[in-house]
């Protein structure tokens, strides 16, 4: 029997899924009314997340933050059965994930961390991304019951923190690529180029495919040889800047691409490959 605590729109659509593939569940949600809408698929809720573990092998979790998961489980645990498994599906921080499995690891209670990329319909139909990371033989064991949660489950290692840790890089870059997106529409703008005509940018040009060769030559450090010279990259930005500000239109991350372009350039990097902004994090 598995217990999940968290059932707003991701964790409702992995409960309806485990319910769909037969198996006996157990929900919790801090606005009970979501928990009992998923009694209309088999699962039988509960209002105190201790009744709700009480039985249950595996407790899964998808809540908002670090701050609710331990709340919850403290809760949860006057249920825990002697040979529960936690697996965290929450996107938390990597500090709190791996001082989180020390703690229960100190307390007889293994804890796993498995974060998605994924959306509710991809819970709801086992598609989509699983992170998992920590002691091999433990995720080994829950292989064949997490890989039926997703489309792609994905050991990271032992490390125990390590898929919080890439579940956050994973959402960094989502972050940048929207508002990449959002800037280069409010170029468009600018421009007198319309949102929609802008967006046919991207039936001509595809810079994903450059991103495996981009971080390949960072990681290398390979600046020397530039295929694109920081000062260029840099005239560039200006020329971009300029338009926005004759429009009037506000971009939100290109001016501090540019100022790290400028402090790079003042220690002397103008002619390397523009890639040379991430030399810092390289160190």
């Amino acid at each position: 029997m598995i217990a999940f605590f968290g059932t707003g729109m991701l964790g409702s659509g992995f409960v309806r899924a485990l319910r769909r593939r037969g198996e006996d569940v157990q929900v919790w949600n801090r606005t009970h009314a979501k928990a009992t809408a998923l009694e209309a698929h088999g699962a039988r809720a509960f209002a105190d997340p201790a009744d709700a573990a009480r039985g249950a092998e595996r407790i899964h979790l998808s809540l908002s933050d670090d701050a609710a998961v331990d709340d919850v489980l403290e809760r949860a645990r006057p249920g825990f059965a002697p040979n529960v498994i936690i697996v965290d599906h929450t996107t938390t921080s990597a500090t709190g994930t791996a001082a989180r499995v020390a703690r229960w690891q100190e307390r007889g209670v293994p804890f796993v961390h498995a974060p998605v990329f994924m959306g509710p319909q991809n819970a709801l139909e086992s598609t989509g991304i699983m992170l998992v990371s920590g002691d091999a033989a433990r995720v080994e064991a829950l292989t064949p019951a997490l890989s039926a949660m997703t489309g792609k489950l994905s050991y990271l290692g032992p490390r125990p923190d390590e898929a919080a840790a890439f579940k956050l890089m994973g959402n960094l870059f989502l972050m940048f690529l929207t508002t990449g997106l959002s800037d280069l529409l409010a170029l468009g703008k600018a421009l007198g180029v319309s949102p929609d005509e802008a967006s046919k940018l991207f039936e001509i040009f595809n810079p994903g495919a450059t991103i495996g060769a981009r971080m390949k030559r960072m990681t290398d450090a390979k600046f020397s040889e530039p295929s694109w010279e920081l000062s260029m990259a840099r005239k560039d930005a200006r020329l971009m800047l300029e338009e926005a500000a004759r429009a009037k239109v506000p971009l939100a991350v290109l001016p501090s691409i540019a100022a790290r372009m400028d402090a790079v350039i003042a220690e002397g990097h103008g002619s390397d490959d523009w890639t040379v902004i991430a030399k810092d994090a390289l160190r």
